[in-house]
């Protein structure tokens, strides 16, 4: 099973990235995949979004309203489209299927 990030960037302050995660070694629809990310001066991850098996989303913290979640079952891939992206959006972004998540993608918003 494996699952790699793409997408992150630098961007100013209002812009906006979708980040992509390739999965293989299993197909997404059957299980639940979310995007956290860990942001400098935090110990934790930060959940930001979980689309089910069922296409049911659910959008945690400042990632509602600005962050959308999908999925393309045909090419076993899930986004993660983020708009007016703020400073505090800068960080490390993974695809997860817990327990596995990838190597991460780094997003920097700066001015």
């Amino acid at each position: 099973i494996q699952l790699v990030e793409s997408g992150g960037g630098l961007v100013h302050p209002g812009e906006s990235l979708r980040l992509s995660c390739a999965a293989s070694g299993f197909f997404i629809d059957a299980y639940d995949m979310a995007w956290v990310r860990e942001v400098p001066g935090k110990a934790e991850f930060e959940w930001l979004s979980l689309i089910r098996s069922d296409e049911r989303t659910t959008y945690w913290g400042s990632a509602k309203g600005r962050f959308t979640i999908s999925r393309d079952t045909a090419k076993n891939m899930v986004y993660l489209q983020m708009n007016n992206l703020q400073p505090e959006d800068t960080g490390v972004y993974y695809c997860t299927k817990q327990p596995i998540r990838g190597r991460g993608t780094r997003v920097t918003v700066k001015s």
